[in-house]
């Protein structure tokens, strides 16, 4: 292994057909149940981005044996919460449902997203026992589909969407991208905010997570994602919380870092830089980290040890 064999590229969404997502299969032959597959989503404030702003699929994740996927998503304001979410279930049906022809397993599914993709993907692992969300609709060849996944990573993502709205008594300030999450200003509501916040949805059957973040983000504060840890702790859920000291936002991002302004940087490409930063690591699952840094690896290997068992259909989080 070590090259990419084949990269497909799909359309999802019989509402959208301008949605796509590039599948990377690895190279040798697959299992015979399929390939076990991660799902990316990426960052980008909901507003910026799209399915080619992604981490290097062929050097850290087709050389272990995984398939790679990368999802667009409907962009905010014009499409405010919960259309990525919409969209990602909608891309997990449609996964599922040509899984054979793929050469997927559609029993191994896991999740991985950073900032405002890591909520997409919060959000969708812990909603999918909803049949429908709010504006969903579910085409008949795909109802069948589930849209649980077996794990989660998710890189510094809004979780509390209301502790990150503005004081708006200025008048003049531009949109933020948790207003326009929630289709701008005029849309801001408490019940829309809290309505849009993983943290605040139930824990029952979710699926492991791993949550990393950077202490020095200054984009989307640290407290985020531990407030999305202690939530699916209390609940009962599994989540190994790494807290890496001094990281800014945007460390799973390839690239080089750039500054934003006095104090506000995007680290992008830090965690390639510096799989051996130190962290605090708060370990409430089965997953052993066994005293581990955070780096590519460790994300490889939470994956590995999540999806590599196949799950059965009575299982928590059977496909």
């Amino acid at each position: 292994m070590g090259r990419t064999l084949l990269t497909i590229t799909e359309s999802f969404s019989p509402g959208h057909p301008e949605l796509q997502y590039d599948l990377v299969l690895p190279d040798g032959r697959a299992p015979a149940e399929g390939w076990p597959v991660i799902v990316w989503l990426h960052g980008g404030g909901w507003r910026l981005q799209d399915r080619h702003a992604r981490p290097d699929f062929d050097r850290h994740f087709a050389a272990r044996g995984f398939a790679m996927v990368s999802v667009d998503y409907r962009l905010a304001p014009q499409y405010p919460h919960p259309a990525q979410v919409v969209d990602l279930r909608q891309a997990l049906r449609h996964l599922r449902a040509h899984a054979g022809e793929l050469g997927i397993d559609p029993q191994r599914i896991g999740l991985w997203g950073s900032s405002a993709g890591g909520h997409v993907a919060a959000f969708t692992a812990l909603s999918s026992g909803q049949d429908a969300l709010p504006g969903e609709t579910v085409a008949p060849e795909y109802r069948d589909q589930s849209t649980a996944v077996q794990c989660v990573v998710e890189g510094y993502g809004p979780a509390l969407i209301g502790g990150l709205l503005p004081d708006r008594d200025d008048g003049g300030m531009p949109a933020t991208p948790e207003e326009d999450l929630l289709g701008g200003p005029a849309a801001v509501t408490a019940a829309a905010a809290q309505a849009a916040s993983p943290a605040l949805l139930p824990v029952h059957d979710a699926p492991p997570f791993l949550i990393l973040h950077g202490t020095g983000d200054r984009l989307v504060p640290a407290a985020q994602s531990r407030a999305l840890h202690d939530h699916l702790v209390a609940g009962g859920g599994e989540s190994l919380l790494y807290l890496i000291e001094g990281f800014g936002h945007g460390f799973l991002n390839p690239g080089t870092v750039q500054e934003l302004g006095p104090g506000v940087r995007l680290d992008n490409g830090r965690l390639e830089a510096e799989p051996t930063a130190p962290a605090v690591v708060d370990d409430r699952g089965t997953f052993d980290p066994r005293g581990r840094a955070a780096s590519f690896d460790l994300i490889a290997d939470f994956f590995a040890a999540h999806l590599t068992v196949r799950r059965t259909d009575t299982e928590r989080t059977s496909a």
